[in-house]
C-alpha cells in the first residue's frame, strides 16, 4: 500500500472502533495495541463517551498529551489517579466486570477462534507466534471481545485455524477492508468501508462472508479534526 492508502485505511479503521465503543463501558487493551488505543482516546475526545478506560501500564482513564507507537509507557501511566496491575485486570473480567477487551489474532477463522500460537501443527510448527499472553482468559470472561488486524488476506482469514488459542466472546473483527460480525456463532461481513467492494473481502477470506451488510459513512470533517488533534504524528499508520 501507498502511503495514502495506509493512512485512507488507519484512519477508517480507527474510526469505526472508535464509533463501536459503548459510553461509559470498561475498556481494556494490552501491548502492541495502537490503533485500538487511538480508536479509545477518540471516542472520549472526539464523541465524549466518558469510557473507564484501563491499559495495560495500570493506568486508568489516560488521555496523554502526545501519543506515542508503544502502548506501554509512561505517557499511559503517569497522572493516573488509580493503578492496576494485570492480576487486576483478570480479576475484573472474571467478575463479569470488564465490558470490551481488545485482542489481536494471526489466524482467525469463521468461528472467530484465534490463534496466536503457532503455524502448522503445534509438534512441529513451521512458525512459533508469541502465545495467547492471557487472552484465554480475556476472550471468554470479558462481556465481548473486539479484535483487530491489519492484515486481511486468505492466510490470515482461513477455514480453520492451525492452534486454538483463544475463543469465547467474540463481537466484531476489525481488517484494513471490513468489520466481520459474529452471527450464531460464526463471523460474517458486517460493515464495508467505503471504496471496499464485497468482491474484494471475499476474495481475501477463506471462508464465506454472508451478505447481510452496510457500508460504513465516511469520516465528517469535524472527525478527520478530531482525529488530527489527537494523533497528529500519525502513530495510528504505524500497525501497517
Amino acid at each position: 500500500m501507498s502511503q495514502n492508502d495506509i493512512s485512507r485505511t488507519a484512519d477508517l479503521m480507527v474510526t469505526a472502533i472508535a464509533r463501536e465503543l459503548r459510553a461509559g463501558e470498561s475498556v481494556f487493551h494490552g501491548l502492541a495495541s495502537t490503533v485500538p488505543h487511538v480508536a479509545i482516546q477518540m471516542a472520549d475526545r472526539c464523541y465524549g463517551k466518558n469510557l473507564n478506560y484501563v491499559n495495560i501500564t495500570g493506568g486508568y482513564k489516560m488521555h496523554p498529551d502526545k501519543l506515542q507507537v508503544s502502548t506501554d509507557g509512561d505517557n499511559l501511566f503517569n497522572g493516573t489517579k488509580c493503578s492496576f496491575n494485570l492480576t487486576d485486570i483478570f480479576d475484573l473480567a472474571a467478575r463479569g466486570r470488564l465490558d470490551t477487551a481488545f485482542l489481536g489474532g494471526v489466524q482467525i477463522d469463521q468461528t472467530a477462534h484465534l490463534n496466536n500460537t503457532c503455524i502448522g501443527p503445534y509438534e512441529q510448527p513451521k512458525v512459533k507466534l508469541p502465545g495467547g499472553a492471557g487472552s484465554a482468559v480475556l476472550v471468554p470472561n470479558a462481556h465481548r471481545a473486539l479484535v483487530w488486524r491489519t492484515k486481511h488476506d486468505k492466510r490470515t482469514f482461513v477455514e480453520h485455524v492451525d492452534f486454538i488459542t483463544s475463543f469465547g466472546n467474540v463481537d466484531k473483527v476489525f481488517t484494513p477492508l471490513c468489520v466481520f460480525e459474529k452471527r450464531q456463532g460464526k463471523l460474517e461481513l458486517y460493515l464495508l468501508y467505503p471504496g471496499v467492494t464485497y468482491e474484494e473481502v471475499a476474495e481475501n477470506t477463506a471462508f464465506p462472508i454472508g451478505n447481510d451488510y452496510k457500508v460504513m459513512e465516511d469520516l465528517t470533517e469535524a472527525e478527520r479534526a478530531c482525529l488530527a488533534e489527537i494523533d497528529p504524528e500519525r502513530v495510528r499508520d504505524t500497525e501497517f
